[in-house]
């Protein structure tokens, strides 16, 4: 009886497996379609094009445009979910924690970071390279991106730090391992093949997952460059190693209270030194090296030693302006200029950076092809010199300073401004027809409000917006 029972069941048993079939059928269909739309079977070219980057080989504009838009067709063919399909392959990638040393030129950035909300910036620019050479698996958050400084509008460095995720070769790899290193993508070349002229990444380094660029940075050197003239050196040596050792530098800075609540700082070291020497022209350096900065410090610090070395100020200005319980307010004073400034280093414990041998030749002949153009602008601008100098028999008394010049670009590169040298010495002094403004002693000098008053005005502020909330809300209620 059970068994013609079994039997009977068979033909729906049967047709209920045929319909499962035909609906696996056309599932298949659909899956075939969809697959035949998406991106990764197509467009082998860009895939060839992102593999000749990868290798260090140099590519055409238009090959460059091609992998741009091959990564937008990425994004296009996205799922519904709403997941970036590009993205997504991108995360599924072997990736590792490496930190790279940058160098940059700041006179066309509007600072390092970001944030600035003007462009260019030197941030947006490294990003720009890393989205372009698919380094990057996802954004700066999940790029665990850190910066050890953020130099301002026309500030360089010669040795900026950065960290983040990139897109690796091994997919298995020891927190901080380095052995692998020659074998992995030359980050330094390809980085540089598409960075602009002024940006440069001088080596990387694998780090642990806990290092932060920021954090973990020991100490930051800064070098200040300046002319000589009639300066008094030995006065403002003498001011100088007061800044050594901890103080509270509110009167050396820009005071962002809303933000900052501590300004005691550590000078480690402090030296001025003579750079080099161009006939009766001599090029000097302040060289600060501390574990932190505050904003506008460097140069706030080197304002009023130039104010000393003019015999303007006394070498016991700077104890004054250290003591905050008798100088609690700021003096109002104009800062130093920022494109001699300099970001020289930054000490990490147990970091070596590493570069091939190659990346490292480039890096050089770049810098000498650009030393090259600056001495035919030089020539240029000592033509114009002359020609704006010269007196109505056609004679002209502007010292030959063109040799020289080849000294002075290979060491003072950072500047990238032949200008400097030109208009800051071998012209004619021209009387000024203007009397000069007489110097006002800082300690007599308006001030700018204390710490206590900024704060006090960001609360009530704040206090203010909170109460006007309130009684916009309790007017909504009795509408």
């Amino acid at each position: 009886m059970a068994d013609d029972d079994t039997i009977a069941a068979l033909p729906s048993q049967l047709s209920s497996l045929q319909n499962q079939v035909k609906e696996l059928k056309i599932e298949n269909a659909k899956l075939k379609s969809r697959l035949a739309g998406c991106w990764c079977g197509s467009n082998q070219e860009v895939d060839n094009v992102s593999d000749r980057v990868e290798n260090g080989e140099s590519v055409s504009t238009e090959a460059c445009k091609q992998l741009q838009k091959g990564k937008g067709s990425r994004s296009r063919k996205g799922s519904n979910g709403g997941t970036d399909h590009y993205s997504t392959i991108m995360h599924q990638l072997p990736r590792r924690y490496v930190a790279l040393e940058v160098m940059y030129f700041g006179e066309r950035f509007y600072g390092f970071a970001s944030e600035a909300h003007m462009k260019p910036t030197v941030e947006s620019e490294l990003f720009r390279a890393f989205e372009q050479l698919r380094l990057l698996a996802g954004d700066k958050k999940e790029s665990k991106y850190s910066r050890c400084g953020r130099t301002d509008k026309g500030v360089s460095a010669v040795g900026q730090v950065i960290c983040l995720y990139l897109r690796s070769k091994f997919k298995e790899i020891k927190e901080n391992d380095s052995s692998f290193a020659e074998e992995e993508i030359d980050y330094v070349k390809i980085l540089n093949n598409v960075l602009p002229k002024d940006i440069r990444i001088l080596g990387w380094c694998p780090v642990p997952l806990d290092f932060h660029a920021r954090f973990s940075c020991l100490s930051r050197e800064y070098k200040y460059f300046f002319w000589r003239e009639n300066l008094d050196i030995s006065a403002m040596k003498i001011a100088g190693k007061k800044f050594l050792g901890e103080h509270d530098f509110r009167n050396f800075c820009k005071m962002d209270a809303s933000n900052v609540h501590n300004y005691k700082r550590c000078v480690i070291s402090f030296e001025i030194t003579q750079v080099d020497r161009f006939k009766d022209k001599e090029l000097w350096a302040v060289n600060i090296k501390g574990s932190a900065f505050l904003w506008h410090q460097v140069r706030c610090m080197v304002a009023v030693l130039f104010m000393i070395g003019q015999g303007l100020e006394s070498v016991d200005i700077i104890s004054q302006l250290l003591n905050i319980e008798s100088t609690d307010r700021k003096p109002q004073y104009t800062i130093a200029p920022e494109l001699p400034l300099v970001l020289q280093s930054c000490e990490f414990d147990r970091l070596q950076f590493i570069s091939t041998s190659d990346a490292r030749q480039a890096v050089c002949e770049h810098l000498e092809n650009e030393i090259s153009s600056l001495i035919l602008q030089a020539a240029i601008f000592r033509e114009a010199l002359g020609r704006a100098s010269s007196t109505r028999d056609g004679s002209s008394n502007i010292p030959s300073i063109l040799p020289e010049l080849f000294f002075f670009i290979c060491w003072y590169t950072v500047l990238m401004r032949v200008r400097f040298t030109l208009f800051s010495g071998g012209r004619t002094p021209i009387k000024a027809t203007r009397k000069k403004a007489s110097h006002v002693p800082l300690m007599e000098r308006a001030t700018e409000p204390s710490y206590e008053e900024r704060r006090s005005k960001l609360n009530w502020g704040g206090s203010v917006v909170q109460q006007r909330l309130l009684s916009l809300s309790l007017e909504t209620e009795l509408d």
